[in-house]
Order: C-alpha cells, then sequence, then structure tokens
C-alpha cells in the first residue's frame, strides 16, 4: 500500500477560456480544505510545441498528496472528477480532458515516456498500453486525449527546473483588459531579474497573457522565493482571486535533442544541429526570414518568423559560408522554426570595386570585357579587373535569440546559460 498519490490533469481549457492550472488550483484549495496534505509543488510540464492537437499552451499539471487509507484515494478521485467535469471546457469539441491517477514509484519506463511526449508524438493509445501496464487509473472525458499530457506530468523527471508563480483573476474580470500596474513590473523587473525573467520585452509586459483565460499574470524564476518575491513588488488595479507556485520544466531545453546529422531530423522534432548557411538569408511574403542551413547529410530550410520582430534583423546580417548551431523545431511543412542560433564561424565578406586610376579619380567600366577607362583623364585599362575588399562583418561570434514575446514555454533564454 502506498501512502502517496500521484494525479495528472491535462486538455481542460480551449482557445477562448479557462485553464487547466487554475482547475488545479482550484482542486488544490478543495483538498487543502478536506485536511489533506499536498506534497511539494504542483508541476507544471509542457510538450511538444510541434504536437498536432496541442492545448493552448500545451502545458500537462500534476500533484502529489499524502493519503492515509484507500477511502482517501476515493474520496480525492471524486473531489478531482467532479472539478474537472464542472469547469473543464467540455462545450469545445477540441478540448478532451484526462484524468490520471497512480499509485507507485516513477519508474524508468515511465520517464522515458514523459520524455517522449515532450520530444515526440505520443499517440493515446501508447498511453493507455503504458497506464495499465503500471497500474495507472484512467478517467477520459470525450475521447481523453488529455490523458497523454496527464500521465506525462506525473513522470517527467526534472534535472533543470524553474518556477512560475500564476496569479489568477476573478471570473467576472474574465475576457476584460487586465488591469497591472505596469511601472510596478519595470520596477520589479529592475530589482528581481536575472531571477525572474521574460519580465518584460522591449517596454512590452511580457507577464501578461493576452486570451480572455483566468490568468492575470505570470512570473518566471529560477525559485519559488524568487517568483513569490517579484510577486509582492505587482500592484494590480483588479483583485487577484488566488495565486499558486508551479515547478516545471518551461525554458529548460528539454525538447531540444542534439543530432549530428540534418538527414536524420524529422517533422515534429525539436533539434539542436549544426550546419553551414548555404545561401544568404532573404525575406518573404509576411515577414519571415528564410536560408538554407546544410552539412554532409543534406539541407534544411530554416525560418525566423515575422514575429520574432528583431530576431529577423540579426538572421538577416548572416551570409553563405557562416557556420551555426540552430535550436528549433520542424513544423508541418518541413521548416525548422528557429528558437536561437550560436555562431561558431564568420565567413567573410568582400565586397568589389572599380581599380583607381593614376589620376586618384576612380574608374569606370568600358564595357561588357572591356576593362576600365577614366572618365577624367581618358586612361584606359583594357586588361583590368575588380578590385576585391573585405567588408567588416556587422555579427559577431556568439548567441542569438528570439524576443520574451515569442518565446516558446520551453525554449531556455541565453540568461540561464549563464
Amino acid at each position: 500500500m502506498f501512502n502517496n498519490i500521484y494525479v495528472g490533469i491535462d486538455d481542460t481549457d480551449s482557445q477562448t477560456g479557462m485553464c487547466t492550472t487554475y482547475i488545479t488550483s482550484v482542486i488544490l484549495d478543495k483538498l487543502k480544505s478536506c485536511g489533506y496534505n499536498i506534497k511539494g509543488y504542483p508541476r507544471l510540464i509542457r510538450l511538444n510545441p510541434f504536437a498536432k492537437f496541442k492545448t493552448r499552451g500545451n502545458g500537462a499539471v500534476s500533484f502529489k498528496i499524502n493519503i492515509k487509507s484507500e477511502n482517501d484515494a476515493i474520496n480525492i478521485k471524486k473531489i478531482v472528477l467532479n472539478y474537472i467535469e464542472d469547469l473543464s471546457q467540455l462545450q469545445d469539441e477540441r478540448t478532451n480532458p484526462g484524468v490520471v491517477f497512480f499509485q507507485g514509484k516513477i519508474s524508468a519506463e515511465l520517464e522515458r515516456y514523459a520524455m517522449k511526449t515532450i520530444r515526440d508524438i505520443v499517440p493515446l493509445k501508447e498511453t493507455l498500453a503504458l497506464a495499465h501496464k503500471i497500474g495507472a487509473d484512467v478517467y477520459k472525458f470525450k475521447n481523453g486525449r488529455g490523458i497523454i499530457g496527464a500521465l506525462a506530468a506525473i513522470g517527467c523527471p526534472l534535472p533543470d527546473k524553474t518556477y512560475e508563480l500564476l496569479a489568477y483573476r476573478l471570473p467576472e474580470n474574465y475576457g476584460k483588459k487586465r488591469m497591472i500596474d505596469y511601472d510596478s513590473v519595470r520596477l520589479m523587473n529592475e530589482k528581481m531579474y536575472p531571477q525572474t525573467f521574460d519580465n518584460l520585452d522591449n517596454g512590452y509586459i511580457a507577464i501578461e497573457p493576452h486570451t480572455p483565460c483566468p490568468i492575470l499574470y505570470g512570473i518566471r524564476g529560477e525559485s519559488p522565493d524568487m517568483v513569490l518575491e517579484a510577486h509582492n513588488l505587482i500592484k494590480t488595479m483588479e483583485k487577484i482571486e488566488r495565486y499558486r507556485v508551479y515547478e516545471t520544466n518551461q525554458h529548460t531545453d528539454m525538447h531540444i535533442v542534439k543530432i549530428d546529422k540534418i538527414a536524420h531530423m524529422k517533422k515534429y522534432g525539436c533539434y539542436c544541429v549544426r550546419g553551414i548557411v548555404d545561401d544568404n538569408p532573404h525575406t518573404i511574403e509576411g515577414g519571415h526570414v528564410i536560408f538554407t542551413l546544410k552539412d554532409a547529410s543534406g539541407k534544411l530550410e530554416c525560418a525566423a518568423y515575422e514575429p520574432t520582430k528583431k530576431f529577423r534583423e540579426t538572421t538577416r546580417k548572416l551570409i553563405k559560408g557562416d557556420e551555426i548551431i540552430v535550436y528549433g523545431g520542424i513544423g508541418n511543412k518541413g521548416t525548422l522554426n528557429m528558437e536561437k542560433f550560436c555562431i561558431q564561424n564568420l565567413s567573410t565578406l568582400y565586397r568589389e570595386e572599380n581599380p583607381i586610376c593614376d589620376c586618384g579619380r576612380r574608374m569606370k567600366s568600358a564595357g561588357k570585357n572591356k576593362g576600365f577607362k577614366c572618365l577624367k583623364c581618358g586612361q584606359k585599362l583594357r586588361e583590368g579587373t575588380k578590385i576585391r575588399l573585405e567588408v567588416k562583418r556587422d555579427l559577431k561570434k556568439g548567441c542569438y535569440e528570439v524576443p520574451p514575446s515569442a518565446r516558446r514555454h520551453l525554449s531556455k533564454p541565453l540568461v540561464r546559460f549563464t
């Protein structure tokens, strides 16, 4: 008999509202009021950002509770399932909640499964088979696709982790403009960065969602104490219903797989790969910047999409021959959506100019294959060639990343590399 029960929840929200973390927070407060002991922090686990049927933030939640009897387990299940049914966006055809209860040891097999949901695509059938094998109780609402993330949230290892404090709004304020004192956010960032990060983005308040969900703001940081201190510095003009700190795999690059060959990369995977820029980046319709990366095994189209803003300007400065390491994920069309890149070696950039005449004036072309002539003194160079001059690059070795407003939940910001 195990004295702990793990609870995993996913796919309760929709594009138009609700949030799995909010429902979980409501459940946790109810369980605590019933006298149950929640062990540690609840976990917010982000899954593969390129999964076809992902939820809005593609995050699943889990928590662990101490139990003293089987009656405790039965009562906990009843409370959890009632709140999932009452609060989930079940009217949305794309919302398919799943809940998993597990009493047992987190095995290496369960951890591998969790990592697969973050780096690959896992079918529902595989999840059900593993749940049955380890003796987990599975509850599906509608098609129950959420059990994939629910089981992963229970089993996910966290060798690197961050924390997020989520403050929630009163229900009557859902969908209304968020009333946050932006000056207090800026002051908080001045005091707390980099222990909390992605608070601001060139004046834009990055802690504020732009969906009609229950979240008022979210603060991400390196420890529970840091995000709580930051929370206490923020002023709002609307009442906070509740708040909660989550332990998470956000901003750890857990989704990234280091790979040696471009040819081994596949759709819906997230990779770190080294290669050579094969053509000068160019801008296509929509403002997206595209270039080709190559290695001995093949080629890959890379993109800095329009929402990455100034990151595109840096991408445009790359030239053919630059050696870089690229981080990102491959979408349905086979293009790698860049999250960051690190320049290993810069190719030499040249420009060509006409030769200088003996009189000091730059010469003009005399026509195709006819050399050059000076318009000032008339001198001609029938066998002359253009002069090749090295151009100083407006780019340095190092790493460059998308701004916070365009950063994926799992992508590790450069500030966390130091």
